[in-house]
């Protein structure tokens, strides 16, 4: 399971808006793969696709969640909040599997 904070799902939605994509078909789609400071390097996209067959969907606040199945098994747990703050602004991940984290918080060791 994915949690998305109701800051992240209110931006998400702001940037589908603003996208002028098709709020009922848009997904967020969200994974990991190889790379980054620590191994692993999170990524987030927005999708018109349906689920796939090796994808499993969830909605969190309101926000229609696309996850493949070999991202869940590093991302089963994780919280994705959104931060708007003197030092920047953007989307941070807090993810319990993680053994350790990179400095800017965008990859992970599992």
């Amino acid at each position: 399971m994915i949690n998305l904070s109701e800051t992240a799902a209110k931006e998400i939605k702001k940037i589908i808006t603003e996208q002028g994509l098709p709020a009922e078909q848009t997904r967020l789609r969200v994974g990991v793969k190889g790379g980054g400071c620590s191994g692993f390097s999170y990524m987030l996209d927005l999708t018109e696709e349906p689920k796939g067959e090796n994808d499993e969907e969830m909605e969190c606040n309101g926000v229609k969640v696309l996850v493949d199945n070999k991202s869940l098994l590093y991302l089963n747990g994780v919280e994705i909040d959104f931060r708007d703050e003197v030092m920047g602004r953007g989307f941070v991940f807090k993810n319990p599997n993680a053994t350790s984290t990179c400095g800017c918080g965008s990859s992970f060791q599992a």
